[in-house]
């Protein structure tokens, strides 16, 4: 399943050059993530890297994108 950012966000410009897809974006008022894009770093890092830099643990799940290990590998090709 890909992530999201959370209206906790803070703004802290941490995530977004972290993430190896470029997926993270700012958006109207805080930072978001494009779904097509985020594959929770797999074969990038063993763990995502917003939700390892994030202060305010905003960086979570998506249980509206739901997608499998195969999956978010394949988004990388």
């Amino acid at each position: 399943m890909s992530l999201l950012i959370t209206d906790e966000c803070i703004n802290c410009d941490v995530c977004e050059p972290e993430c190896p897809n470029d997926a993270i974006y700012m958006g109207d008022e805080i930072y978001e993530i494009d779904g097509d894009k985020c594959t929770e770093c797999k074969g990038h890092f063993d763990e995502p890297q917003c939700v390892e830099v994030c202060p305010v643990d905003c960086c979570l799940s998506d249980p509206n994108s739901v997608e499998t290990e195969e999956e978010l590998l394949a988004k990388i090709k």
